[in-house]
């Protein structure tokens, strides 16, 4: 029996039994005899079973936002927000799928040249619990409009979500088969990507990611999208209050659960680096802290298990055994649930540290000689996700987007911004170079080139005389 439970209070809200491989391979035959009728459709009549389901989010917001911050922990004010980038995906992925994989003619001497998009087929989602909304549903929703079927396993950790968008679906007439939910844990999620499946859609860990690269190593007619994690550079270079600020909001948004949370703070060393820390810790140490259903305004919520912080501290005392000196402890809090821990910051200058995501609020600082050092600092990781940095400098700037390896660079901007209408994925260990976001059309429809005429007419063939024949 699979259980979820709220890591503030340890209440169970969710339980029901785990999907087996005979449940997934009959979810898959459902999708299979559905698709047919789905991808003949017209795509109107797909983007309005689409925007129902839009408006039937729209009617359960507060109550979807509610269950999100249960069974996360995450904040009411940023399960709520989760919610609305749902609703708003909807009509970016009508803009994107018309935009990057709709239908186009030119004309030519013999017809016309014809440029259509076709969906895969039957696309497995395997979605994460940080955003157990809003980052299946990126995969989601612009899979249905490309004319695919979906089989979907939430995170293990978040079933009950998952859940609630099925419903929200059967809700808004989707016909049946077009997306099934399969619930259970990694035994699941390995008995899916084995079964006949066209397409993996996949947000989680590095980890994860590439033992699913391991799986369809044999397979490459499955067209696979991997959002991976990232240890996520910042470098921050002056004005310390407010870099205080953007660093703050880059590393310990979301208590640190974020695959694009700043992991790696960059400063020069020195009085400007100093201060830069300084001003780091000091803003962290007034961060408020409380359960999703408290009085008052909070930052962060706790982990999402008593499990991950318990992970979180193991790595913590690793890199303290390293030689990492403490700037701020990454701490529990008295009475209260295991899942609840303090931002912690940790000096890692000159320490030979894990190129490793800690999913929690840490972050480690490195202090450098020059720019040169902090680009390469920046770089010394097999991750690419996202990077960033904060400087009045246009020069240091164009250094950065330019020398960066990464898909998300900001300046003077938290490394969490991303839009839904901008494409979002990584490289390296961060990604296979499909991002999702806006860019997530690209990865559910494959194109086809025709070049056609209408009537049936000779055409010459190199080598034969017609005349003398």
């Amino acid at each position: 029996m699979l259980q979820s439970f709220d890591p503030a209070s340890r209440e169970l809200i969710w339980e029901g039994p785990v999907a087996r491989p005979a449940d997934c391979d009959r979810a898959i035959a459902a999708a299979r005899a559905a698709l047919p009728g789905w991808r003949a459709s017209p795509v109107e009549d797909r983007i309005a079973v689409v925007r129902r389901y839009a408006a039937i989010l729209s009617e359960r917001r507060a109550d979807l936002a509610q269950l999100i911050a249960r069974e996360t922990g995450k904040l009411l004010w940023e399960s709520d927000a989760e919610v609305g980038s749902m609703i708003a995906k909807v009509e970016i992925s009508i803009q994107a799928h018309a935009e990057r994989t709709g239908e186009r003619a030119a004309h030519m001497p013999f017809g016309r040249a014809v440029l259509r998009h076709r969906g895969h087929g039957v696309m497995a989602v395997l979605g994460p619990y940080n955003f157990p909304g809003h980052l299946p549903n990126g995969h989601i929703v612009p899979a249905l409009i490309a004319g695919n079927a979906v089989v979907f396993k939430p995170s293990e950790i978040t079933p009950a979500t998952g859940a609630a968008m099925a419903d929200a679906w059967a809700a808004a007439g989707l016909p049946d088969g077009l997306l099934t939910l399969v619930q259970g844990g990694r035994a699941t999620g390995e008995a899916l990507v084995a079964s006949d499946i066209d397409g993996l859609l996949f947000t989680g860990s590095a980890g994860a990611g590439a033992a699913l690269r391991r799986a369809l190593v044999d397979r490459p007619h499955v067209i696979m999208a991997l959002e991976l994690g990232g240890n996520n550079p910042l470098i921050a270079w002056d004005s310390p209050d407010a870099a205080a600020s953007i660093i703050v909001n880059s590393a310990f948004i979301t208590t640190g659960q974020r695959c694009s949370c700043a992991r790696r703070l960059i400063v020069p060393e020195g009085a400007s680096g100093d201060a830069i820390v300084e001003a780091t810790a000091a803003l962290a140490a007034q961060l408020p802290i409380a359960a999703w259903n408290e009085a008052g305004d909070a930052f962060m919520g706790p982990l999402v298990s008593d499990q991950a912080a318990a992970s979180a501290h193991r790595a913590v005392s690793d890199l303290i055994a390293r030689g990492a000196r403490v700037i701020r402890p990454f701490e529990g809090l008295a009475d209260r649930s295991a899942a609840f821990v303090t931002p912690a910051m940790l000096d890692l200058t000159g320490i030979d540290a894990p190129d490793a995501e800690i999913f929690a609020p840490v972050l480690s600082v490195i202090r450098v000689v020059n720019f040169d050092a902090a680009i390469a600092a920046a770089n010394a990781t097999s991750f690419g996700l996202s990077a960033g940095l904060v400087s009045q400098d246009e020069a240091l700037w164009r250094r950065v987007v330019e020398e960066s390896r990464a898909g998300v660079v900001n300046r003077n901007r938290p490394t969490t911004g991303a839009a839904g209408n901008m494409p979002f994925g990584g490289l390296g260990a961060s990604g296979n170079h499909r991002p999702s976001a806006y860019y997530a059309a690209d990865y559910c429809a494959y194109p086809i080139a025709s070049f056609e005429a209408d009537g049936v007419t000779a055409v010459p063939v190199n080598g034969l005389n017609r005349a003398a024949a």
